[in-house]
């Protein structure tokens, strides 16, 4: 891959590419530590400081059942995981938001599989902290699947994902012209640990990924597929 003159120049190049989703987080991490050394380096220690404190570590795991949740979506339209899971099985995906481009890497992968995950009967579900005129923006970039606004990061505190930045990172963002007030409608500068969980119709969690490392560690769109898979050989 050629070197890239800014970030969105690579990443616009990376989703073009034919890559697994692992090669495209690697792909991108490698780009922000060369181009953005300060903030790559920040995120090096706030992975580090969210381990130590074992954040997400008391989040719902296999076995449990899912939290209800009533969230706007990209249209303003009240959803509720239970109408979800009233279809079949619901893949839940909890993202930092629009503005993040692991993210996006993470919801390009899940959009390429989505017609597939519906075939097996599954639906997708993103939810993020952005505000919805900002949820808005992904199904615009091609999202096939609903984006819920998480209204000051209640959602993700509830399941043990919330967490502050930090005073450094904030620093940084902000002098970086980071809009992150703007698209939450708040000045908490809190973010979600991105997870992704797969769901059984009665909203019971049957895989699931948790990891502080938001820039390389994301549950592989195969993984999804194969839990979902698994879902629908086991009789009922």
């Amino acid at each position: 891959m050629p070197g890239h003159a800014t970030l969105p120049e690579a990443l616009a190049d990376i989703l073009a590419q034919d890559m697994t989703m692992s090669q495209a987080l690697g792909a991108y991490a490698s780009e922000l530590e060369r181009l953005n050394p300060a903030i790559a380096e920040a995120y090096e220690l706030l992975v580090g400081r969210l381990r130590s404190a074992e954040v997400g570590a008391n989040a719902p795991d296999v076995g449990d059942r899912m939290p209800e949740f009533a969230l706007p979506d990209q249209d303003g339209h009240l959803r509720r995981l239970s109408d979800f899971g009233s279809r079949g099985p619901v893949i839940v995906s909890i993202n930092r938001g629009h503005w993040c481009p692991f993210c996006r890497i993470e919801l390009d992968a899940l959009a390429k599989a989505n017609a597939k995950l519906e075939r097996n009967g599954a639906t997708t579900v993103s939810i993020m902290p952005d505000r919805q005129a900002f949820t808005k923006v992904m199904r615009e970039r091609g999202v096939p699947f609903p984006v819920l606004s998480d209204i000051d990061g209640a959602y993700a505190l509830e399941l043990g994902l919330c967490f502050f930045i930090g005073e450094d990172l904030v620093r940084l963002f902000r002098r970086n012209g980071h809009q992150m007030p703007v698209f939450q409608g708040n000045d908490s500068w809190f973010l979600p640990i991105p997870a992704t969980y797969v769901l059984d119709p009665s909203g019971t969690i049957v895989a699931r990924m948790v990891d502080p490392d938001f820039r390389l560690n994301r549950m592989a769109v195969e993984e999804v597929a194969l839990a979902i898979t698994r879902m629908a050989a086991t009789p009922r």
